[in-house]
């Protein structure tokens, strides 16, 4: 990535002092090997980012007060989903009906300006329009050739005959599986056991080529559940060649499952864990301490990151709260909440400050684990 840097030397100071310091928009610009305030600008960079742009004066002020001193120049976003007009049911206030990589790029704008981003894309599409999948998956493929840094996956059903899908995802040029609990015949599904959704028959071809599966484990304990535990146990150590990646850091959004059950997932080399959509700063803090910021990879959830709101963890659960919950009026005032995308970047940020992870770790969770692993120079 081309930079065009700053006339003025940098100062020798860390990205975490700059958080220890609290640092915001203006200090930022001293930081070394950023983009920020405008000074360093990315030659890919969409040019039309500011027309597509919806983040609010509060979501900008929020970026450049808590944001931008901490994030790292280069961006992999290992849980983004991309969907083609006529897939979906909802509208989502301030998106175009279809977001491809063009749309990606100039939207994600919002989360991390002015940054090199690669992504890991995901299909997106409604519950009652399964049956247009195909066409999902078709979309992503064509989106991922239109960048060398960015790799796909490919949604599956739990019928789904595993040879076909083994003939998809090499026809498509996909690196892996999407999964999701709403596929499964149990009601409810979101107390489904993993392989109602994710079935071994499907979980060997990705062990036999190499690939990556995405899990959105569900189960009111998540990490902490003893279902779960043993099916992802038994999932990577009877594939090795499998990335099981744990998406929202486990579903961590109650961060006690984390820290009870994370202990239980050590010692598996192929399990990773992406940070999507979790506002929960120990979610990921038990991550980084109990298994290794090595396995963590940076998430935006988008569509979902540029909604406004954020998770809460409350008594063995947690809620969501959005822009519309009728919550935000308090005695000293109106809150004005901002995206998800941005309180998910801040509580990342708060747990590699409380880990105290150097420039490089976190350079890492937001790069180089992702680029690794998915084999982006």
């Amino acid at each position: 990535m081309t930079l065009q840097q700053a006339e003025t030397p940098p100062m020798p100071i860390s990205r975490r002092d700059a958080i220890r310091l609290g640092m915001g928009g203006a200090m930022a610009s001293l930081l070394p090997n950023l983009a920020v305030n405008g000074r360093a600008v990315a030659a890919d960079s969409p040019k039309d980012a500011a027309a597509k742009s919806i983040a609010t004066e509060e979501d900008r002020n929020f970026f450049e007060r808590e944001i931008e001193s901490f994030l790292p120049d280069k961006i992999f976003d290992a849980h983004a989903h991309l969907f083609k007009q006529g897939t979906v049911s909802w509208d989502l206030k301030g998106l175009p009906p279809q977001v491809g990589y063009p749309e990606y790029q100039a939207l994600i704008q919002d989360l991390h300006p002015k940054r090199r981003t690669a992504a890991l894309f995901l299909p997106a599409f409604s519950p009652d329009k399964k049956d247009l999948l195909p066409q999902c998956n078709e979309w992503i493929s064509q989106q991922v050739a239109l960048s060398k840094d960015c790799v796909g996956g490919f949604f599956v059903k739990p019928e789904d005959d595993p040879e076909w899908v083994r003939q998809e995802v090499k026809r498509l040029k996909l690196r892996g599986f999407k999964c999701y609990h709403t596929m499964a015949a149990v009601t409810p599904t979101w107390e489904t056991q993993i392989p109602d959704y994710l079935p071994e028959q499907l979980v060997k071809v990705a062990g036999e080529e190499g690939w990556s599966i995405t899990l959105h484990m569900v189960r009111s304990r998540a990490a902490a559940d003893e279902g779960n535990q043993r099916w992802i146990e038994r999932y990577c150590r009877q594939y090795p060649n499998l990335t099981l990646i744990l998406a929202h850091s486990a579903r961590g959004f109650q961060p006690a499952h984390n820290l009870e059950g994370l202990h239980n997932l050590k010692g598996l080399d192929n399990l990773y864990f992406d940070t999507s959509a979790n506002c929960e700063p120990i979610a990921h803090q038990a991550i980084m301490r109990i298994i290794g910021h090595k396995k963590m990879l940076y998430g935006s959830d988008f569509h979902v990151s540029h909604l406004r709101g954020r998770s809460v963890a409350v008594a063995d659960s947690f809620l969501w709260l959005y822009e519309e919950t009728p919550v935000w009026k308090e005695k000293q005032g109106t809150i004005k909440p901002v995206m998800v995308g941005l309180e998910n970047l801040r509580s990342l940020k708060w747990a590699c400050w409380s880990e105290r992870l150097s420039d490089n770790a976190v350079e890492d969770i937001f790069w180089n684990n992702a680029a690794k692993l998915f084999g982006i120079s």
